[in-house]
C-alpha cells in the first residue's frame, strides 16, 4: 500500500512539475481606437538576437506569418476602408510579402488555426479579402524587436505600422467615423439639445475644418446655455479667431481665462493669454 501510494505521489508532482521559461518571441496584443472603431492586433515579437533580418530571416519574395509563432490577427468592431474596398467588421488573418522596394500586404480570412505552410501551399485567392503594396520606408535607428503598431491617428484614417531591423512599413486604413458622426450630430441637435452637446457638434466641425460659420453657430448656443465652462469660452474664442473676428475672439479668451483661473488651470490661463497676446497684435498690425 505504501509503494502504491509513493507511486501516486511521485506521478502527481511530475505530473506538475514543468520547466517554465521566457518565450522566446513573447505574445502581444494592443487595443487601439481610431475615430468610432476599435481595432485589435494580436502577434508574437521575434527579436533580432545578432541576426541579419531582412532578406535573411524574413525572406524576399515569401508570404511571412508577420510575426512569429501564430499568424498575426487583426480586428475591428466596424467597417473600415483599406485601398478602397470596404471590409466588414470581424477579423482577420495578416500575412505578408516582404520584397527590397517594397511589401505585399495580406488581410485574409481567418485562417489563425491553419499553419503558414499549408496556406502557402494551398493559395487561394478567394481566401484574400484585401491586397495592397505598399512601399519600405528605411529607419535610421534599428528596432531590436518586432512591432506592429497604430499611428498617425485622425478622426477618420490610421497607419497600421510595421517595425523591425531598419525597415519601416506602413498601411493606410480608413473609418466611417465622419458619417456616424454627422448623423449623431443632426439627430441630437434636432430638438433641445444640452450645451454640451453643442460644444461637441461645434468643437467636430473645428477639428474637421467644416463650416464654421455653423460651429460658431452653435458655441455661441452653448455658452449661453451655459456661462461657466472655461473650456467652452475658449473652443468659442479659437471659431472666431478662425472666422477673423478677433475683437470677439479676444472677448470669449478674457472670459475662458476669467473662469480658468478661478478653476486653478494653469494650462487655458496660460493658453488664453498667449492667444490675447496674439489676436491684439494681429488687429494693432491690421
Amino acid at each position: 500500500m505504501k509503494i502504491i501510494n509513493l507511486f501516486f505521489l511521485l506521478s502527481f508532482f511530475m505530473s506538475f512539475s514543468q520547466v517554465k521559461m521566457p518565450q522566446a518571441s513573447p505574445k502581444s496584443k494592443i487595443i487601439q481606437t481610431v475615430g468610432l472603431t476599435e481595432f485589435t492586433i494580436e502577434y508574437s515579437r521575434p527579436s533580432i538576437k545578432g541576426r541579419k533580418i531582412m532578406g535573411d530571416l524574413v525572406a524576399y519574395g515569401e508570404i511571412w506569418r508577420t510575426g512569429a509563432n501564430n499568424i498575426t490577427t487583426i480586428s475591428f468592431n466596424d467597417e473600415i476602408i483599406i485601398n478602397d474596398i470596404l471590409i466588414p467588421e470581424g477579423s482577420y488573418s495578416l500575412l505578408t510579402k516582404p520584397n527590397t522596394k517594397s511589401w505585399d500586404i495580406y488581410f485574409l480570412k481567418n485562417i489563425k488555426n491553419q499553419s503558414v505552410l499549408n496556406i502557402i501551399n494551398n493559395w487561394n485567392n478567394e481566401m484574400v479579402v484585401v491586397e495592397i503594396n505598399v512601399p519600405i520606408n528605411h529607419l535610421d535607428n534599428k528596432i531590436e524587436t518586432f512591432t506592429i503598431d497604430i499611428n498617425d491617428i485622425k478622426n477618420d484614417r490610421a497607419n497600421i505600422t510595421l517595425k523591425w531591423e531598419n525597415t519601416l512599413i506602413k498601411i493606410p486604413v480608413n473609418v466611417l467615423s465622419e458619417k456616424k458622426v454627422m448623423a449623431s450630430i443632426k439627430k441630437t441637435l434636432k430638438d433641445s439639445p444640452s450645451a454640451n452637446d453643442l460644444y461637441s457638434a461645434a468643437s467636430y466641425y473645428l477639428q474637421e475644418d467644416k463650416d464654421l460659420n455653423k460651429a460658431k453657430e452653435w458655441i455661441n448656443k452653448a455658452v449661453k446655455i451655459d456661462s461657466s465652462k472655461y473650456w467652452m469660452y475658449r473652443q468659442q474664442s479659437i471659431i472666431l479667431n478662425k472666422l477673423n473676428e478677433n475683437n470677439k475672439a479676444i472677448l470669449a479668451a478674457r472670459k475662458s481665462l476669467e473662469l480658468a483661473k478661478k478653476a486653478g488651470n494653469k494650462d487655458y490661463v496660460r493658453m488664453n493669454l498667449n492667444s490675447i497676446n496674439e489676436w491684439e497684435k494681429l488687429i494693432s498690425s491690421n
